[in-house]
C-alpha cells in the first residue's frame, strides 16, 4: 500500500491504481481482481458462475414484471420497488426444485411471493382501501372481471391530506417468462369519485386478455387520489400516495 505525500491529493481510479482517503491519510492502491476468463472457466469458480446465471434470470423476470405492468406502476411512486421485486422473484427462484442449482426458472407453482406485492411500499393497498374486490377469470373467452361492492369513502378510504377525489384502477396481464415477447397488459379504471360522497354504488370493472392459453394471469388493483381545483384534477404529489398492488395470480 502506497502513501500519497503529493500536495495534491487524488481520490477515485486511475488506470490501474485506486487513490483514496483513510484515518491515517491518502493512500494509493493497484487495483486486483479475478479475470473474467478465470470466472467462466476455473472450477473454484463454478458456484460463483450458477449465482451469475440465477441472478440474471431473476433480474430478467423482474424486468418482464416491471414492463408487462408498466401502466399501473407509472401511476405511484417508489424508487425501491425494483429493488423489491428482484428480491421476491429470487425467491420464486429458488424455490424451483426441479432444474439444477444455476439453471433454476420462475415456475407457476411457485409464484406466491408476489401475491400481495405492493408496488409502493408507503401507500399499501390494505392500508388504503377497506374493501375486497371479486375477480373472475374466463380463460376462454379471455375476460377478467373485477366487482367491488359498494363502498362509503369516509370509512373505507384512507385519503392523504389535499385529496378531494379518487379513482379505482384495474389490470391484468398473462405473463410467459420463458419468452422474450414483451407481455401486454389489459387496464382500466372506474369514473373519478368525490371522497365527500356518501356511497359509491358497486363496481364492476372489465378487461379482455388475447389468448392467456395456461399462462399464469396477474390480476393488479388499486387506487390513484386527486385534487381538484378549479373543476380539473390534477394527481396529488406525483402519485406518491397511490396504492397497486397484485391481488390474485391464478395459475392453472
Amino acid at each position: 500500500m502506497a502513501q500519497q505525500e503529493s500536495i495534491i491529493k487524488l481520490k477515485g481510479k486511475i488506470g490501474d491504481l485506486t487513490f483514496y482517503k483513510t484515518k491515517t491519510g491518502y493512500q494509493a492502491r493497484q487495483v486486483t481482481g479475478v479475470s473474467s476468463d478465470r470466472i467462466a472457466n476455473d472450477p473454484k469458480f463454478q458456484r460463483t458462475r450458477e449465482n451469475n446465471a440465477e441472478f440474471g434470470t431473476g433480474g430478467a423476470a423482474a424486468k418482464r414484471l416491471r414492463q408487462a405492468f408498466r401502466p399501473l406502476i407509472l401511476l405511484t411512486y417508489d424508487t425501491k420497488m425494483p429493488n423489491r421485486l428482484f428480491s421476491r422473484m429470487m425467491r420464486i427462484l429458488r424455490a424451483d426444485a426441479i432444474n439444477a442449482r444455476g439453471e433454476r426458472k420462475v415456475l407457476a407453482e411457485n409464484l406466491g411471493p408476489l401475491r400481495q406485492f405492493n408496488f409502493n411500499i408507503a401507500a399499501e393497498l390494505s392500508n388504503t382501501l377497506f374493501a375486497k374486490p371479486d375477480v373472475a377469470i374466463d380463460r376462454t373467452a379471455g375476460t377478467v372481471n373485477l366487482t367491488i361492492e359498494a363502498l362509503r369513502p369516509s370509512l373505507a378510504v384512507a385519503a392523504p391530506q389535499g385529496a378531494t377525489h379518487f379513482q379505482l384502477n384495474f389490470g391484468a396481464s398473462a405473463v410467459d417468462f420463458d419468452s422474450e415477447d414483451m407481455s401486454e397488459m389489459a387496464t382500466t379504471q372506474s369514473e373519478s369519485f368525490a371522497l365527500k360522497e356518501m356511497v359509491i354504488d358497486s363496481q364492476t370493472l372489465s378487461v379482455n386478455l388475447a389468448n392467456p392459453g395456461e399462462l399464469p394471469v396477474f390480476v393488479l388493483f388499486g387506487i390513484t387520489f386527486y385534487q381538484e381545483v378549479n373543476t380539473i384534477l390534477y394527481p396529488l404529489n406525483n402519485g406518491a400516495y397511490n396504492a397497486i398492488s397484485i391481488i390474485q395470480i391464478a395459475i392453472m
